[in-house]
């Protein structure tokens, strides 16, 4: 195999691909992806056995083939040739012959016959998102995906039809949950439930980076494939039933606040700089039209902070985790949060005012 490709050309589906890659690997084969040459194209391909993603790509093929190379190593050099460069990728004996100016690596390769053959099995469910919609999805709830593996069914967002009819989008850790609904694409309406583990989660939310217009999705009850331009990512789904979250909803909270986002985010930041690194907690003291946010330390150190709100209710304090309010506040789209309180022991909703199909629930603090 020989082929000539410009850098620039190379460097981003490269990082896609490779970002796939674990760093370690117990079979040395995962630790490598295939390029493979034909036809004026190379392809690229990665997977980590529970994902898999190809990319393709215009190249001048000297010498069609295919070979399997280490993958972060190929990055890093790739990575750091000169801009605007041309690069050589030569295959023989063994080795990938990497060159570019007056730089050359060369590089072992391992037989693509030792690559794992990819999961073909049919995806009866096919339909098309567009890239802003899925994007949104992934933006206001991947925040809220659980770490805790114990818990596995909750590490991932959870796709669904929900009771209206939309498709739904949900995370959560069971301290904070987020919700993200639009209209139902043509053809999903048959969709199953599904748990889109972190890791895809993650990468494909770097593709959409990339992405503009549609993209194409196809499921069945184990697999996800999304493929838009000349990717394709492909992922296992969590087998686990994600639980009932819309028990966690309140419905009954009546204490209206509503807040200018920005200076709420600032004023919340300033204040936990004083509370202790463990909790990071933030109490919040609503009278009237003013909200005082403090935070305190057992060092004997504290903070307040007043901020000017619209607000219907009896006086009420209580208290949040504040880098989980921040990252809600983060997720608002408009310039007014909107915060439904009920009291300080039960979870308060938290969205832009008019806005039913994101939404944000946050459980309290003791403080």
């Amino acid at each position: 195999m020989k082929i000539a490709i410009d850098r620039m050309n190379l460097l981003r589906p490269l990082g896609h691909v490779s970002s796939v890659v674990e760093r370690r690997n117990t079979i040395p084969i995962l630790a490598n992806i295939v390029l493979r040459a034909e036809s004026s194209k190379l392809s690229l391909t990665a997977t980590d056995m529970d994902m898999d993603i190809m990319t393709e790509l215009d190249c001048s093929v000297i010498q069609e083939g295919s070979c399997t190379v280490p993958a972060h190593l190929l990055n890093d050099i790739i990575r750091k040739l000169p801009d605007g460069s041309e690069v050589s990728i030569h295959v023989s004996d063994g080795n990938a012959q990497i060159s570019a100016g007056r730089s050359s690596f060369k590089v072992p390769t391992l037989p693509v016959d030792d690559f794992p053959a990819f999961n073909t099995s049919d995806l009866p469910v096919k339909f098309i998102l567009t890239t802003a919609d899925l994007r949104h999805q992934i933006d206001m709830t991947r925040f809220a995906i659980s770490t805790e593996e114990t818990r596995y069914y909750l590490n991932g967002i959870y796709f669904h039809k929900s009771d209206s009819g939309a498709l739904a989008a949900v995370a959560t850790d069971g301290h904070r949950l987020a919700l993200a609904r639009i209209d139902m694409p043509q053809g999903a309406e048959t969709m199953p439930e599904i748990i889109l583990p972190r890791k895809a989660v993650g990468e494909l939310r770097k593709l959409l980076d990339d992405a503009e217009g549609e993209m194409h999705v196809s499921l069945s009850e184990t697999r996800a494939e999304f493929a838009f331009g000349s990717v394709r990512l492909t992922s296992k789904l969590i087998d686990g039933s994600f639980p009932d979250y819309t028990r966690v909803i309140p419905e009954g909270n009546d204490k209206i606040l509503t807040v200018d986002r920005s200076l709420f985010s600032s004023a919340v930041d300033r204040v936990s700089t004083i509370s202790s690194e463990k909790s990071r907690s933030v109490k919040l003291a609503v009278s009237g039209t003013t909200l005082t946010l403090s935070a305190s330390n057992p060092d004997a150190s504290s903070a307040t902070e007043e901020l000017e709100v619209t607000y219907s209710g009896d006086d009420i304090e209580i208290g949040f985790n504040a880098r989980y309010l921040l990252e809600i506040a983060q997720q608002i789209e408009g310039d007014i949060m909107q915060m439904a309180l009920s009291d300080s022991g039960s979870p308060s909703l938290i969205s832009t005012p008019g806005d039913e199909d994101n939404l944000f629930v946050l459980m309290p603090m003791r403080v």
